[in-house]
């Protein structure tokens, strides 16, 4: 099979010259997107429907759990709490203003999908990426304070719009006759919310402590580290998921309790990511672009193209700009902040799996407005990234001199 040595190859030389392309505007999810889409035609004919489904909704499932976990571990209280304020006023404030005011617009422009689809829309388009965001996490140029906040909104804020994901789609599957209580869902939600969190915090706690305790009698090798880590990540949503709890919040809020509870270097996770975990993020966008983009582009119209746009820009921007008034942060800050909110594997999964479990009208064309703000996200935000990311570290630096 010839496209599986050109996917090969493709991963060796990104791996070859990765330091040289960090250095460029050719980030990981445009180059494995587009491969994906080049090679689209001949990998549909190669697997079966069914398992092409499968295959793209686990693979999203596990890099979307891992890459949450690893981000979150770097999440540190004390560093946290100095700078509270802004991912908790983007998460609070920020974010439901962007769910009522994306509803508004994807009402506005397809007023016939009715009021339910519309929520359904923008609660799946509203969670930003950790993976797509990493390049502005990680970059030195970009201020602590501003990298924390986008790591941790883009961490928690999955969990916290799965009840208005859900909301929306019983609203809309009652719409279209399916006898389904929404309230009772939404409420179902809450608890995902809460018993994910709780199964979180005792993995994240668990796993931190019993490799403490066996690095302290010299048990353990450096490299297992890497296992246990993989392993604490995938019991946390396991757990979360067999009491009822959200297995991707159970997921950030392990990494988080275990990367603030470990009290060892956590070298291993960030060596494991660049290693293996990078491997998955290259599959999950190859599969994006293979499999996903070109449903999307198909169903794509001049409403789905505009909605896609706004979403990324005026919905999100100006709701997050307003939450941070009163917080002395000024305006450049405000819009960085704003803008780096990268969509990408939640928003695609909470879709796929809206779709899996609900029956309701239009779905063809809400995955192909998702599939598409996701690769206009990818192809924006990859290209402004680093060149963004460099001026407001030059633009803080300079504040600070002429202080």
């Amino acid at each position: 099979m010839p496209e599986a040595l050109i996917i090969l190859s493709a991963f060796a030389a990104y791996s070859l010259f990765s330091k040289a392309l960090a250095r460029t505007v050719l980030t990981l999810p445009i180059l494995f997107t587009g491969l994906g889409l080049a090679l689209s035609g001949s990998l549909h004919g190669a697997f079966p429907a069914e398992l092409i489904h499968s295959g793209k909704v686990l693979l999203a499932e596990a890099t979307l759990i891992l890459v949450l976990f690893a981000d979150a571990s770097h999440v540190r209280f004390r560093r946290l709490a100095m700078n509270w304020a802004p991912p908790a006023r983007m998460l609070t404030i920020g974010m439901p203003l962007t769910i009522v005011l994306g509803m508004l617009v994807a009402y506005w422009l397809d007023s016939g999908s009715g009021l339910a689809m519309a929520l359904l829309t923008a609660a799946v388009l509203t969670p930003t990426d950790a993976a797509l965001g990493q390049a502005v996490v990680v970059n030195p140029a970009v201020p602590e304070r501003l990298g924390q906040s986008i790591n941790v909104e883009s961490g928690l804020n999955d969990g916290l719009a799965l009840p208005f994901v859900l909301l929306g789609a019983s609203l809309a599957s009652m719409a279209s006759g399916q006898d389904i209580s929404g309230a009772h869902l939404a409420l179902e939600a809450v608890r995902e919310v809460i018993f994910g969190a709780l199964a979180g915090s005792a993995v994240g706690w668990g796993a931190a402590r019993a490799m403490d305790w066996a690095q302290r009698r010299d048990l353990m090798q450096v490299p297992a580290g890497a296992v246990l880590f993989l392993l604490a990540a995938f019991a946390a949503y396991l757990v979360a998921t067999q009491i009822g709890g959200n297995g991707f919040i159970a997921a950030f809020v392990a990494g988080m309790t275990f990367g603030n509870t470990y009290r060892h270097d956590i070298h291993f996770i960030g060596e494991f990511m660049e290693g293996a975990g990078q491997l998955l993020t290259m599959a999950a966008f190859l599969v994006f672009g293979a499999f996903l983009l070109p449903d999307g582009l198909a169903h794509a119209g001049v409403a789905t193209v505009l909605l896609s746009i706004l979403f990324l820009t005026i919905v999100r921007m100006l709701p997050i700009f307003l939450s941070l008034t009163g917080t002395g942060m000024p305006a450049r800050e405000k819009l960085f902040l704003g803008w780096f909110g990268p969509r990408g594997l939640a928003s695609i999964l909470f879709t796929l799996l809206m779709m899996d479990e609900f029956d309701f009208p239009n779905e063809a064309e809400l995955l192909a407005c998702v599939s598409l703000t996701v690769a206009l996200s990818i192809l924006l935000h990859g290209v402004t990234a680093n060149p963004l990311a460099r001026r407001i570290g030059q633009q803080v630096n300079h504040k600070r001199k002429g202080q």
